[in-house]
């Protein structure tokens, strides 16, 4: 889909589609009241005929408008001026980009950025409106013999500000949402290829294979030899039970000063997780190949930020494993040496994903990063606390817990921090080894889980995304989401605007 933005009055669009708003009680938008004036009052007796309502989910398409240039008139229902908040606004776009896929225009111009969202500026919109209409047209498809066929022939859209002085911001705000949908695209590819398909080495061809096309990434990939003569006992006792070999994947994108530390995304990259020796139930089990969507969100990130040219330092580390059961499968009781030195008594196998991360975490230490922030589907404890709307935080620097949870309502991607006091620690103690893998009873369990990656956190300002209840949905929807790739291109963005500002002071 092409995004373009434009100036301009509704009744002067010569286009296949023209959208405009009206909110409930039938009142039509600034927009549409401007085009209504011009046609000789049409929609307002449409109105007040009946046709149309304006409650949100209600559209009426309208051909052979009186005097107007364009083909058709898109009016689409905006609910309750007052209640109009960021979720609203997204179904609204849903529904426009829905609706507009069925009138067989090739292109449309958008008059909703005129709707009073509340808290929200013009920009932020129309990155929205870019990001929505992109995640309504996703499709997976491409493991069916016969692919889905939607009508599409809707191929761009054009978004209109008020005048030629917010071209400038509008059109930035396009190119940010290209880049996110596309970052935000390439997580749900990965995330929903199944697990024999999907394996850490494939995870490995893919960061090459966007090295490839973005040449300012760079990757390397350790293998289990190299990570033997590390001493990532940690990680590798993960994958004991596979014949996939596990990968850690380094990806490098180095466009900021070179004095500057960089930003590290670790991204848990379990791509089949049946819990090993303690083998989770068979029901559901299939949405294990998810376990990997940590990973794929670093990728998507990092092509976000490729694609933006954001003038940044930004290390991505993806620990990539299978977790199965096997001959060689690490048991219950089982004492690893972590990379870290400490040592890990594994008292339960499907407790994994802390084991692949917290031997990620001390690797990145050789980096002196500005803050390491890692994204994991890690605990079914954080669905049973927050539900499936926000990702879990925790962290051990309130400014960068602050940071993400700004950047995430910044982007419509929201998180909820969960306290990390010591109080729980002594949850983790073990009789035989410096810690266990898990608590001995089951409360505050994504809690507990941070609590033993924050022991692998000491050296740096850290951030735990638990994603376990975001990353894909269930059921009839069932299919990965993307998330966090907008949160965690927000919060990049934000850093590389603190930056500029910075280096503006420095200069003066």
């Amino acid at each position: 889909m092409e995004f373009t933005v434009k100036s301009g009055n509704p009744e002067k669009q010569r286009t296949a589609c023209l959208v405009l708003g009206v909110y409930e009680s039938r009142r039509l938008t600034v927009s549409a009241e401007q085009f209504d004036a011009a046609v000789g009052g049409y929609l307002g007796n449409l109105l007040r005929r009946g046709d149309l309502e304006g409650k949100s989910g209600q559209s009426l398409l309208l051909f052979n408008v009186p005097e107007a240039l364009c083909e058709r008139v898109l009016l689409v229902g905006c609910g309750r001026e007052r209640d109009l908040d960021d979720r609203r606004f997204q179904q609204i776009m849903t529904h426009v980009a829905t609706a507009l896929n069925e009138t067989g225009a090739t292109e449309a111009v958008v008059y909703l950025t005129d709707l009073a969202v509340k808290g929200r500026d013009l920009n932020w919109k129309i990155r929205q409106m870019v990001e929505v209409v992109e995640g309504s047209q996703y499709r997976f498809d491409l493991l069916k013999s016969k692919k889905d066929a939607p009508r599409r022939s809707l191929r761009k859209i054009i978004l209109s500000v008020p005048g030629r002085r917010e071209l400038a911001g509008g059109e930035q705000a396009v190119i940010e949402g290209v880049a996110i949908s596309a970052g935000v695209k390439l997580t749900k590819d990965l995330g929903n290829l199944p697990a024999n398909l999907c394996t850490p080495s494939y995870l490995a061809e893919q960061a090459q294979t966007l090295a490839r096309e973005f040449p300012a990434l760079r990757v390397e990939v350790l293998e289990e030899a190299d990570m033997e003569r590390l001493g990532m006992g940690a990680l590798l006792a993960v994958t004991r039970g596979s014949a996939q070999p596990a990968k850690l994947i380094r990806l490098d994108y180095r466009q900021g000063p070179a004095a500057h530390k960089p930003y590290v995304l670790v991204g848990k990259g379990v791509t089949f997780d049946t819990g090993g020796i303690s083998l989770k139930p068979g029901e559901g089990m299939d949405e294990m190949k998810y376990d990997m969507c940590g990973a794929a969100s670093v990728l998507g990130t990092l092509r976000a930020c490729a694609e933006l040219k954001l003038p940044l330092n930004v290390t991505g580390l993806i620990p990539a494993v299978e977790n199965m059961p096997g001959g060689r499968a690490t048991r219950p009781g089982d004492i690893v040496t972590s990379l870290s030195g400490q040592t890990i008594e594994i008292l339960n196998t499907d407790a994994e994903g802390r084991l692949i991360l917290c031997d990620a975490m001390t690797y990145a230490e050789r980096d002196e990063p500005a803050a390491v922030i890692d994204i994991a589907t890690l605990t079914g404890a954080c669905i049973i606390a927050l539900g499936r709307h926000p990702h879990g935080l925790l962290s051990n620097h309130p400014p960068l817990a602050h940071a993400l949870t700004a950047a995430g309502q910044a982007a419509a991607d929201r998180v909820w921090e969960l306290p990390l006091w010591e109080d729980y620690q002594e949850g983790l103690d073990s009789n035989f080894a410096d810690m266990a893998n898990i608590a001995g009873s089951r409360d505050g369990g994504a809690i507990m889980a941070a609590c033993f990656l924050s022991r692998f956190a000491k050296k740096y300002h850290w951030a735990h995304l638990d994603i376990a209840g975001t990353a894909w949905k269930t059921g009839k929807a069932k299919g990965a989401t993307g998330r966090p790739v907008p949160l965690l291109t927000q919060y990049l963005l934000d850093r590389a605007a603190e930056a500029q500002r910075e280096d503006g002071r420095a200069a003066h």
